[in-house]
């Protein structure tokens, strides 16, 4: 069991998903994909979402689940969305674990369909401006950097080391 909850942050495809999976199979503890309950209580994808409402409204969601974790969730896992750090203080949620993974890594990893599912990688150049933009931020907003280029399993072992 675990006494706080892990909140994976990074970039879009860097694994924040899987990896609550993988920590999931050590802790058989609950997780939270802030992305699958806003599209859950939207009703719509997030895709849909930024067509028809605008990144405004998708971040203003965004804080409002930070805003719930912070006070009313403990001892999740929490997969975050690729923005939330830019928007949200991600801190106050829990232990935070950047998931440090290379823009070519990500991009190798990715199927088109994936791909056409994020709506901020519809231009790949536009795509490595946003993750060059966001990655000093993911690291000062993380309380450690975990390198994602490894195996599932041995990222979890990592991350519950530090816990």
């Amino acid at each position: 069991m675990i006494s706080t909850n892990i909140v994976l942050i990074g970039f879009m495809g860097s694994g924040k998903s899987s990896v609550a999976k993988a920590l999931y199979q050590h802790t058989h503890t609950l997780i939270l994909d802030s992305d699958q309950i806003i599209q859950n209580n939207e009703n719509a994808t997030i895709n849909e979402i930024f067509t028809k409402k605008g990144e405004e409204y998708f971040r203003n969601l965004e804080r409002e689940f930070c805003a719930f974790v912070s006070q009313n969730i403990r001892c999740c896992i929490l997969a975050t969305g690729g923005g939330m750090p830019m928007f949200c203080n991600v801190r106050q949620m829990g232990k935070v674990f950047f998931l440090d993974l290379s823009f070519e890594s990500i991009l190798s990893r990715l199927t088109q369909e994936e791909l056409t599912k994020r709506p901020l990688f519809q231009d790949s150049k536009i795509a490595l401006e946003l993750y060059k933009k966001r990655y000093e931020i993911y690291k000062d907003s993380a309380d450690v950097c975990i390198n994602a280029n490894q195996p599932l399993p041995k990222i979890a072992q990592e991350i519950l080391n530090y816990l």
